[in-house]
């Protein structure tokens, strides 16, 4: 959102994805690197200065970090990984969920205004480097290479014909497609998002600078339109950061589970 004037004389530019390819700010350090290390400064500093002193009738900090903490143990970790498994898994699914919330909140914070996973190569590491090895190992670890395998990729009570296409499927799905669209939904809400954001926000000022009489008035649905939209993305900012920690929860239980 750093330039929104995109209009070239009197000719409306709708925004493109080139918006979202920032310049480097120094050297190779380009703006989403940064919100990224940012986001990392603040998590840390939020969780450091709410549970500094913690007492047994919490004051608001603490209310507030124990009940993020009891969504991530209870809400996502345990339901999805089971009462034997999830613990240890705690800081993981807390940290994915916190990560990236913040980082898609950057989007609608004035000055800062970029999510940074709308750009696909933050949450695409997040899944290929972080969530993807970690659940084959927890799988592999508990059942044994020969085992896991056998699981993911021949789910029992299916005949045994139906192995021959259904585990080049499995496979394909569980080792190469999992991963892949655990960050394109993140992505792809953030990107879409933003970049309709950027369309009301643009065409609003188009209207109101280049608009002659009435039509300057229709810029005010543009602006609301944007205003609109901005709530709407704040919504759908946390609701992905949800489903990205809930779906990597999901897939460290099926790794874990004995059956499919």
């Amino acid at each position: 959102m750093g330039a929104l004037v995109l209009a070239a004389g009197d000719e409306f530019t709708p925004p493109t994805a080139e918006a979202f390819n920032l310049p480097a700010i120094f050297g190779w350090v380009t703006k989403p690197m940064l919100l990224a290390v940012l986001s990392v400064v603040i998590i840390v500093a939020f969780f450091l200065l709410t549970t500094r002193k913690m007492s047994v009738v919490p004051g608001k900090g603490q209310f507030l970090v124990e009940s993020l903490y009891d969504f991530g143990r209870n809400n996502i970790a345990r339901e999805q990984i089971g009462a034997a498994d999830f613990l240890r898994f705690v800081p993981l699914v807390l940290s994915l969920f916190t990560f990236i919330l913040v980082n898609n909140l950057f989007g609608i914070v004035p000055i800062l205004q970029f999510p940074t996973m709308s750009h696909i190569g933050f949450p695409l590491a997040l899944s290929v480097l972080v969530v993807y090895p970690v659940y084959h190992y927890a799988g592999i670890r508990k059942h044994g290479l020969g085992k896991y395998l056998r699981l993911q990729l021949a789910p029992p009570g299916a005949p045994k014909l139906v192995y021959i296409l259904l585990s080049p499927i499995e496979f394909f799905t569980k080792f190469f497609m999992n991963p892949i669209t655990l960050a394109i939904r993140v992505f792809a809400a953030m990107f879409a998002g933003h970049l309709l954001i950027m369309l009301f926000g643009i065409s609003a000022e188009y209207l109101l600078l280049h608009g002659e009489g009435l039509v300057k008035a229709v810029s005010a649905f543009s602006f609301a339109g944007a205003l609109a939209m901005t709530f709407i993305e704040a919504l759908i900012m946390v609701i992905q950061a949800f489903i990205f920690a809930l779906l990597s929860a999901n897939y460290i239980g099926a790794a874990l589970a004995e059956e499919h």
